[in-house]
């Protein structure tokens, strides 16, 4: 099946908003199995967005559009979808009114306009929006599938993931499961030179390599008669990937870093404390963003200054005058200084030149000692992160939740580099 998606919107056009849209219905799709050929944005005009439809509806045989189903007179992708595809709108009594016990409930008057949001092309498949008032629904013309779904992502994506995803389900055919390999450690390009015969040769089922901000994961997809054929299938084969990465793989549908880590902790009862010098807190804001955090996080302090670093986490005025504030030496006593004033299991220090200047002993920019103390034994891991202020941020919280989940799932012997 292909697939096109069409975002209707002039302030797409116009840079005023991102289409996010797009890419969570994309990412549903590949869950699905269904290929996403085309993707296009329309303004808010009715003969562009039919001249789109045309086009779109010779080459795909599923098209999802977001957008314009609101209340307003420049909302027209229903009306015109209609048109093109020849399809009586109607109004459809049960979408009025939950539209109607949208308002009540916010205790707003409903306008006469929101009635235009419940008139449906004849015979279509409703999807209700629990999150917003304009309905989606789908229906099949001429061999095309077509799905309208509103267009704000705080109603799309969820309306999407549930209703949109299960109508689709049955267009597939079958069962799709997958499951995503998280990687830590390992470039894209090494990964996927790692894994390219078994993705040369996987039909189903299948794997597809990703690149995120500063890690990767392989996604690892099988299609079957039911959910528990399609684990049987998966279960080797994830293994087998697992296998072939050894220990840069850090977890299986954890969904990011710092959730690994939340999960390890909690699992284990071990508590965490984190002092930042370059990062500013990115890290702890990172760790807090789990829900569940304070569980095993006790807290943070962003030290800049050496007089900090000193009265908060104990670092000796003697380190700093012979390494610099900007040494694996500081590191190590940073990390040592917050676990021993917080009390925790696991401490970590961050300390670098995140950038744009470097240090005037000519440490280039970039350049980053994460240290950890777990269960009073230290360790420190220098990263250079060339790519700007942003970049090197990023970097170095990853490498430290890196750290603790390797500290927590293993002690000391994981694969940060000892202290000197």
């Amino acid at each position: 099946m292909k697939a096109e998606i069409i975002a209707v919107g002039t302030e797409i056009l116009l840079g005023d908003i991102v289409n996010t849209d797009a890419q969570v219905i994309s990412l549903g799709l590949d869950e699905l199995g269904i290929d996403v050929y085309y993707q296009t944005v329309v303004g808010d005009n009715p003969e562009r967005l039919r001249a789109v439809l045309d086009i779109a509806r010779k080459r795909s045989d599923l098209i999802i559009t977001t957008g314009g189903l609101g209340p307003t007179l420049d909302d027209l992708t229903r009306e015109t979808i209609a048109d093109a595809f020849g399809k009586k709108l109607v109004l459809h009594e049960p979408s009025l009114r939950r539209i109607t016990a949208f308002f009540d409930r916010i205790g707003r008057e409903m306008t006469p306009n929101n009635v235009k949001q419940a008139m449906l092309p004849a015979g279509c498949t409703v999807l209700p929006n629990d999150w917003g008032t304009a309905p989606g629904c789908a229906f099949e013309a001429d061999g095309v599938h077509v799905l309208m779904l509103p267009g704000p992502p705080r109603e799309c994506t969820p309306l999407f993931r549930t209703a949109g995803m299960a109508y689709l389900s049955k267009l597939a055919g079958g069962v799709i499961v997958s499951h995503n390999i998280h990687i830590f450690g390992m470039g894209e390009s090494q990964m996927e030179d790692c894994l390219h015969d078994l993705m040369e040769a996987g039909r189903n089922p299948t794997l597809a390599p990703y690149a995120k901000d500063g890690e990767c994961l392989v996604r690892v997809t099988a299609k079957a008669e039911s959910a528990e054929k399609a684990e049987n299938l998966l279960a080797p084969a994830v293994q087998q990937v697992c296998g072939r990465l050894g220990d840069v793989v850090y977890g299986i549908d954890v969904g990011s870093l710092e959730q690994a880590v939340a999960q390890k902790l909690t699992a284990r009862g071990l508590t965490l404390a984190v002092a930042e010098s370059c990062t500013g807190g990115l890290l702890s804001k990172r760790i807090t963003d789990v829900a569940g955090a304070s569980k095993f996080y006790k807290g943070g302090a962003c030290t800049y200054c050496n007089e900090i670093k000193m009265k908060i986490l104990g670092v000796r005025k003697e380190t700093l005058d012979a390494y610099t504030a900007v040494s694996v030496q500081t590191a190590e006593e940073m990390a040592r200084g917050i676990a021993r004033a917080y009390g925790t299991d696991i401490g970590i220090g961050i300390t670098g030149y995140a950038g744009p200047d470097g240090g005037e002993d000519g440490t280039p920019a970039g350049t980053i000692h994460i240290g950890i103390c777990f269960q009073g034994e230290a360790q420190v891991r220098t990263i250079c992160s060339p790519r700007g202020r942003e970049n090197a941020r990023r970097d170095a919280a990853n490498h430290a939740l890196d750290m603790i989940l390797r500290a927590a799932e293993k002690g000391t012997n994981g694969r940060a580099k000892p202290a000197p």
